[in-house]
């Protein structure tokens, strides 16, 4: 009859809730037939009573009046028994919570103990989703106490429990979870939060806990339980400073889009999805900063009458070509909508005081027998330089077919066609919202998602060769950690990676800077304490400005789920100076 065969359930929550659910239940044909024949005390503490469940209406931090009705409803202490606890304990006092779980490990000889709740409160996604259930009314009171999965497990060892192991979502699905079920779930719908979605794991944890199981009860690896992947270590800070910019800048809160430095002190921003007109929305205008006598200024862009129109993409590049001309590549609207080309973006010739309010740009559809290589997103294009022709290298992402691409294509100056261009050594895994930046007429390829939806840790780079280019494998010390959605640039022989996303719940990536002639990687954390809201480093946009040694960082944030939609407030500055003089 199974594992289960005998067992009951006992389910408790507040007594209105309970009589809640117990009216649902009896007027819920297939529910009632679950439960069976039921009775029930309408004002009593058992709200439902079937054969094999018992519906309980008792505030759990009561532990006596608890105890008396787990006694009445017929539980026998000594059976081996089993407790789930899925966000119930943060919500009550640490002391209430804590008496609960030391009651449970000293009252049940035989038992063990499944819990499931939020983690990692102080870093940009965890503050905005404490200030989530806040404003619900329902604050997480345990994470002060118990911020981190070590903590918390300490809490179950020390409250009597002999055996405990946790890990938070992201290693769960990856690790427990069967492949079987990690595909069928990835197959469900189209989808393309992947940030959020493993933010959002990296902020939930699973603990087991038992106390007198023959054999011992450990469901979760040990050797990959509390982040066995190790922290990572910083090598210092980088202050972050906010770019004061007047109120009509609200054009540059957005996430998905992409920022292009066309000439000096003059930077386009274009597509993405975030707030314009006081709306949500992908983004139907462009933003240009410029800066004059030391400051930026923000204006939305003219688009110049040339009958066609910004289409609201995301996750596509621009490539600036020349001081006039760039040519945007691929982008979507939605994860099935993803065949929008490419598109010349034509500016005004340069002068020496450009002023925002006079910024316009033409747009000029493309059509060329080129297009495939530029239906996909979240991929890069990158200029390099093959028999002294440029050439812009376009590599990885997605499509509507193809969760994740491998295949680039060379694509010619004038966008027209791909050229035939060998390219040797092995070819790497495909990926997407990875960083390519130009090298030594190559590129370097750093990080992105793999087929199996987890960060890769690779530093590639497509250099020239005597008849086209080589992959190669740039080492480091040590070795980068994984990551995706962020940005990169190269100054003066050092790779710069900017934010992204990794699974170090422990810390949130900040600037890793990796020298290309020895492979030191040092990795710096971003010192938010002069900003007064999270700062959220995925789906951004940065710039370098060599002359300062400086980085703009623009835009980033996205869809947190039930959290809500957020959007870093303004543009920000970070001082490399002393990093890239150190490092």
């Amino acid at each position: 009859m199974g594992l289960l065969h005998g067992a009951a359930v006992y389910e408790v929550d507040f007594p209105s809730v309970a009589r809640q659910k117990a009216a649902l239940i009896e007027t819920t044909r297939e529910l009632s037939a679950l439960v069976g024949e039921a009775g029930g005390e309408e004002l009593g503490v058992v709200a439902l009573s079937g054969e094999d469940y018992k519906l309980l209406g008792v505030d759990l931090s009561e532990l006596s009046e608890l105890e008396r009705a787990l006694e009445g409803a017929g539980l026998d202490s000594g059976a081996p028994t089993l407790f789930i606890a899925e966000v119930v304990l943060t919500y009550m006092e640490n002391s209430r919570s804590d008496a609960l779980i030391q009651w449970a490990a000293g009252r049940f000889p035989r038992a063990c103990f499944v819990l499931y709740e939020q983690v990692c409160p102080r870093d940009p996604f965890g503050r905005v989703m404490q200030q989530h259930f806040s404003q619900r009314g329902s604050a997480l009171r345990a994470l002060a106490r118990y911020p981190d999965c070590g903590a918390q497990r300490r809490r179950f060892l020390e409250q009597g429990w002999t055996e405990c192991s946790v890990m938070d979502m992201n290693e769960f699905f990856t690790r427990c979870t069967p492949q079987e079920e990690q595909q069928r779930v990835q197959a469900l719908e189209p989808f393309d939060e992947y940030e959020e979605w493993h933010l959002k794991c990296s902020h939930y944890f699973v603990l087991a806990a038992s106390k007198g199981m023959e054999p011992s009860w450990t469901p979760l690896l040990s050797s990959v339980a509390v982040h066995g992947d190790g922290a990572v270590r910083t090598a210092g800070t980088v202050a972050a400073a906010p770019c004061a910019l007047p109120s009509e800048a609200s054009g540059l809160r957005r996430y998905g889009h992409h920022s292009v430095l066309i000439e000096p002190n003059v930077i386009l921003t274009t597509g993405g999805f975030g707030e314009e007109d006081g709306q949500h929305c992908r983004m139907r205008h462009f933003n240009v900063l410029i800066k004059r006598a030391g400051y930026w200024k923000s204006g939305r862009v003219k688009t110049e009458p040339s009958g066609e129109r910004w289409d609201g993409r995301l996750y596509h590049t621009v490539s600036r070509l020349s001081s006039t001309l760039a040519l945007v590549t691929g982008g979507r609207t939605s994860p099935s909508s993803a065949g929008l080309g490419m598109l010349w973006l034509k500016f005004p010739e340069p002068c020496n005081d450009p002023d925002p309010e006079d910024f316009a740009v033409e747009l000029v559809s493309l059509q060329r027998g080129s297009e495939p290589a530029a239906l996909r997103w979240r991929h890069s294009a990158t200029e390099v330089v093959f028999q002294g022709e440029r050439y812009l290298f376009v590599y990885g992402g997605r499509s509507a077919a193809e969760p994740v691409l491998g295949d680039w294509c060379f694509l010619r100056a004038d966008a027209r066609s791909c050229a035939a261009v060998p390219v040797q050594g092995p070819v790497p895994e495909g990926r997407h919202s990875h960083s390519a930046c130009g090298w030594n007429g190559g590129v370097l390829i750093a990080g992105g998602l793999g087929a199996a939806e987890r960060p890769l840790g690779s530093l590639l780079f497509l250099g020239a060769v005597d008849r086209g280019f080589q992959w190669q494998t740039v080492q480091t010390q040590p070795p980068l950690t994984p990551r995706y959605s962020h940005t990169a640039h190269v100054h003066d022989g050092k790779l710069l990676l900017v934010g992204g996303v990794w699974f170090h719940s422990s810390s949130v990536p900040g600037v890793t800077v990796i020298d290309l002639m020895t492979g030191l990687c040092l990795d710096y954390t971003i010192d938010v304490e002069h900003l007064e809201w999270p700062l959220m480093l995925h789906n951004h946009s940065s710039v370098f400005l060599p002359d300062e040694e400086e980085l703009l960082l623009i835009g980033g944030g996205g869809n947190c789920f039930s959290f809500g939609t957020h959007l870093n407030a303004e543009p920000v500055v970070l001082s490399l100076r002393g990093v890239l003089a150190s490092g």
